[in-house]
């Protein structure tokens, strides 16, 4: 499922124009990016919650050359599946 194909399921479902569809959809990924930014977490009772792991530097090699090269620490996002939601597709 694309981006356009959820618009397109929230439109049907909520009986929403796209462009307002459009607008949940981005306005509740956006709530999801920037609740991560803040360093908190979101949780989605049900479906799973996304958090933000630190990743800590390390030495890792060019595949080309082969060469040594350091790789920065970083935050990487993280996305947990929720129980009821693994139970649904294990089904």
């Amino acid at each position: 499922m694309t981006k356009a194909d959820l618009i397109e399921a929230v439109a049907e479902a909520a009986e929403l124009s796209k462009k307002d569809a459009e607008e949940v959809v981005n306005t509740f990924l956006e709530s999801i990016i920037e609740s991560l930014n803040d360093g908190k977490g979101v949780e989605l009772r049900g479906f799973g919650s996304f958090r933000i792991r630190q990743r800590n530097p390390r030495t890792g090699r060019n595949p080309r050359t082969g060469s040594k090269v350091k790789v920065p620490a970083k935050a990487v996002p993280y996305f947990k599946v929720g129980k009821e939601l693994k139970e649904l597709i294990n089904d």
